[in-house]
C-alpha cells in the first residue's frame, strides 16, 4: 500500500493553511483562500512559486518552503500530530497483516520524521519525500520510486490520496487509487475508488481494490 501523508494519514492541511497565511500576511500581502485548491497536494517548491506569484512576495522559494515547514512543525509541537479518522488504525492493521506499505509525500524529510516518530518502527518499508524526487506530484515519479523501493508491482499497489495532484501522480504511475475526500472535492473517474473517510476500512477492503474492485460511496 502506498500512502500519501498530508490530508490522508495526518490532518495537517489546516496547519499548512495557517503557516501559508501567516507567511503572506507577514510579508504585507492580503491572504486569499482561493489559492488553496491549486496548492493542496503539490510539491512544496511549486507551492512556494504559486505563493510568490499570487501575492507578489519578495522571497526566494527556498525561504518560503523553510518558513512553511517551520510553521507546521511549530504547530505539531504545540498541538500534536492530528491523525485522519481511521488512518492510523488502518496502517497498523496492514502492518499486522504483513502488507508492505510506503509513504509517498511531498512534505520534506524533516517534517516527515516528526510523524514517523509517532508510529511503530518499520511501519513503512519505504519513505519517499518531496526533497528526494526530481519531479513531485502530479508527476508519477514519487509513486514509481516508492513501488520500486518497496519491491511491489505498481499495478497491484493501492495508493491512498486526498488531493488532485496526488491522484494524478498515482494514476499516472499505474497504481490502483483510493481517493479519500478531506479538504477538496475529488471527482469520479474510471477505476477510481472514493470514500469520505478511512474509519471502518479494513485490510480486506484494500485487498479488493488491489484486485480491481472499484468502491465509490461519495455522493451516494
Amino acid at each position: 500500500m502506498l500512502w500519501d501523508m498530508d490530508g490522508t494519514l495526518v490532518d495537517s492541511e489546516p496547519y499548512w493553511l495557517a503557516a501559508e497565511r501567516d507567511l503572506v500576511e507577514a510579508a504585507g500581502a492580503t491572504w486569499n483562500p482561493e489559492i488553496l485548491p491549486h496548492m493542496i497536494g503539490s510539491a512544496l517548491m511549486r507551492s512556494a512559486n504559486l505563493l510568490r506569484e499570487w501575492f507578489a512576495l519578495d522571497l526566494e522559494p527556498q525561504v518560503i518552503v523553510d518558513t512553511l515547514i517551520d510553521g507546521v512543525l511549530d504547530r505539531m509541537a504545540r498541538d500534536g500530530v492530528p491523525w485522519r479518522p481511521g488512518a492510523r488504525e488502518l496502517l497498523l492493521a496492514l502492518g499486522e497483516a504483513g502488507v508492505p506499505c510506503a509513504l509517498v509525500t511531498m512534505s520534506w524529510q524533516r517534517m516527515v520524521d516528526v510523524v514517523l516518530e509517532q508510529l511503530p518502527e518499520g511501519a513503512f518499508g519505504a519513505v519517499v519525500t518531496g526533497d528526494r524526487v526530481a519531479r513531485g506530484k502530479p508527476h508519477p515519479e514519487p509513486y514509481l520510486t516508492a513501488a520500486d523501493e518497496l519491491g511491489v508491482d505498481i499495478a497491484r499497489a493501492v495508493a491512498i490520496e486526498d488531493s488532485l495532484p496526488g491522484l494524478a501522480s498515482a494514476e499516472a504511475s499505474g497504481a490502483r487509487v483510493l481517493a479519500v475526500e478531506a479538504h477538496v472535492p475529488l471527482p469520479a473517474a474510471p477505476g477510481r475508488s472514493r470514500l469520505t473517510t478511512l474509519a471502518g476500512v479494513g485490510v480486506a477492503d484494500l485487498d479488493a481494490i488491489a484486485g480491481g474492485a472499484v468502491v465509490d460511496v461519495v455522493g451516494a
